[in-house]
């Protein structure tokens, strides 16, 4: 097996599918491999579930059964159901039916409000004040829940024959996407475009409804089957114009703020849309590729170039970082030449870590070897020296962990795509400064970041000369201390955090062990005990089968210089048959040494 090939970056801040920018126990904005604002092979700061500040749950648009953004209920304790019972019942029942309709509420009141407080029109109304364009949006997506879920369970329904249940949730659903378009056309002036989709879906919705009705009142078994057929395609229809639909009222109120941060001078009314926009973003890369579409990326890179909103700097970066996990953001940044931007920001002395950070957190997602399009590294290339400089520099400098791992994160990713930021790193010292670094806890607290900091490790260990700079600055100690890394909780994401650091440190010293003085110095300090132990047991290593390959190569490596510094057993087992041999010989080895 090759150990000279590049080892994958993993950067933990973006996020996935589930969640936070960035998700370790010190750092709510670091992800794990999976998740993560920045989307790296194993993590994504979108991209990311496991993330607290990204996370990157599916959208509930959709009209699949899956849907589960939000709860459409919410159990009441036994106090609060005592409360009720002195709330005057028919108020109750008019609150209540606000949210899930009756089927007989349906044919008779033909889903008519029943009630409308005198301050209020509705669910969806503007009111005034910062939190309404965030209420509005998130009441949108619970309404646009409740439709997908029903939709859901008439196609679960339907494969079942149930038809008394199919036709109850048809008219449910209907009584629900009619009262949905009501309100939102009340409170907004919807386009035209969208309006001949409310009146589209609203009449087939009612079709679905007639359809099933006649089901209800046969037996013959041959007219079910193809009325099973056709309404299994009206079904489809109404899910996916239902979502078109959702789609369009987003990209409308998403446009509603697009145009505060454009043309407001105010600085909270700018924050405000721009947190709106940032909230929006968690909710998967289907409403970040809209939000991209409706420029949000042009208009806040408008923001970063004005120094009278230099405070928003870290706030309107960190909402591009997330919407550049998908390929429409990205694009939309190389058009309005935000490259260039964010070097001005990270090479400006003046500007606030914060900034730095976040434009750092940029620069690894837009880097993340996860994105198939390249086209934009065209011009990343022509700011690259200035980029890697200052990045190891904040690297050098960060005031916590949180800034160092975005920061590591970039040059992790940078450090891939070409080689020239390797001997950038090599001239600029980043071997010292990252070993150092190691050293303070206040910088490298968690595995997230000495994941960062051994992938650039590994790949700056391919150049010949930085053989000489590791062993002077006694990286081969700290390459084994990193072959020990074990997670300090029962976290999955912490865990295999653990498993990229253990793999990528023995790939480092299979590569940097070509130079017969590392090797020897590996040898001395111990390192052929730590790696057969790594191979035998496989508690050591999380079960983890990259682990292994990489510690078989590295004593394969250490073996070839010193053949004496292995004992016969030993190398009977994992130096003298074919790496798989040795492989499959460890994978299925129980946890004993004997």
């Amino acid at each position: 097996m090759d150990t000279d090939r590049m080892a994958s970056p993993q950067s933990s801040r973006m996020a996935s599918p589930q969640s936070s920018r960035m998700a370790s126990p010190q750092s709510s904005r670091m992800a794990s491999p999976q998740s993560s604002r920045m989307a790296t092979p194993q993590s994504s700061r979108m991209a990311s579930p496991q993330s607290s500040r990204m996370a990157s749950p599916q959208s509930s648009r959709m009209a699949t059964p899956q849907s589960s953004r939000h709860s459409s209920s919410v159990s009441s304790s036994p106090m609060s159901r005592m409360h009720s019972l002195q709330v005057d019942s028919v108020q109750r029942w008019m609150e209540d039916l606000r949210h899930m309709t009756e089927v007989e509420c349906m044919c008779v009141l033909q889903a008519k409000p029943i009630g409308v407080e005198e301050d209020t029109q509705g669910e969806l109304i503007v009111a005034t004040g910062d939190h309404v364009a965030r209420n509005n949006l998130q009441t949108l997506l619970r309404r646009a829940l409740v439709v997908s879920t029903e939709l859901g369970k008439m196609f679960q329904r339907l494969e079942k024959g149930r038809w008394q249940r199919v036709h109850s949730t048809a008219v449910r659903a209907n009584c629900h996407v009619r009262s949905l378009v009501h309100e939102y056309s009340a409170a907004r002036n919807t386009p035209a475009e969208m309006q001949k989709y409310e009146k589209s879906l609203l009449e087939k919705c009612m079709e679905l409804t007639t359809i099933t009705e006649r089901c209800l009142h046969t037996e013959d078994e041959f007219f079910l089957k193809s009325m099973r057929e056709a309404i299994h395609e009206i079904l489809t229809d109404v899910s996916d114009s239902f979502s078109h639909m959702i789609d369009m009222a987003l990209a409308n109120e998403i446009q509603i703020l697009i145009r505060q941060i454009e043309s407001s001078d105010s600085v909270y009314t700018i924050g405000s849309a721009i947190s709106n926009l940032l909230s929006l973003t968690q909710d998967g890369p289907q409403l970040c590729r809209i939000i991209a579409k409706e420029g949000a990326v042009v208009a806040l890179f408008k923001i970063c170039r004005q120094d009278c909103f230099s405070d928003l700097y870290a706030h309107a970066l960190r909402t591009v970082a997330s919407i550049c996990c998908v390929e429409e953001g990205i694009n939309q940044l190389e058009k309005v030449d935000g490259i260039l931007c964010l070097a001005d920001i990270l090479t400006d002395e003046n500007s606030a870590e914060a900034a730095r950070a976040e434009a750092a957190a940029v620069v690894a997602q837009i880097t993340s070897p996860h994105h198939t399009s390249t086209q934009h590294l065209g011009s990343f290339l022509e700011s690259m020296q200035d980029i890697v400089t200052a990045l190891i520099k904040l690297c050098e400098s960060a005031s916590c962990g949180e800034v160092f791992l975005l920061a590591s994160a970039a040059l992790a990713n940078i450090t891939f795509f070409d080689s020239m930021a390797c001997e950038i790193l090599l001239q600029l010292n980043a071997i010292h400064i990252l070993l150092q670094s190691c050293k303070d806890r206040q910088r490298v607290d968690t595995p997230y970041s000495k994941d960062q900091v051994v992938t650039i490790l590994a790949n700056l260990s391919v150049l010949e000369q930085s053989s000489s700079e590791v062993l002077q600055e006694k990286g081969i100690e700290r390459l084994l201390q990193l072959l020990g890394e074990k997670p300090s909780s029962s976290s999955p994401s912490e865990g295999a955090a653990c498993e990229r650091v253990q793999q990528k440190a023995a790939v480092t010293l299979a590569r940097l062990s070509r130079d017969p003085d590392v090797a020897q110095t590996a040898i001395q300090l111990r390192a052929v005990p730590r790696l057969i132990e790594l191979c035998r047991s496989p508690a050591e290593r999380n079960n983890s089968d990259s682990v292994l390959v990489a510690c078989l190569a590295a004593l394969r490596r250490l073996a070839a210089g010193c053949p004496d510094s292995i004992e016969a057993a030993d190398h009977q087992q994992l130096i003298k048959p074919r790496l798989v041999d040795s492989f499959l010989l460890c994978s299925n080895m129980e946890e004993s040494f004997v």
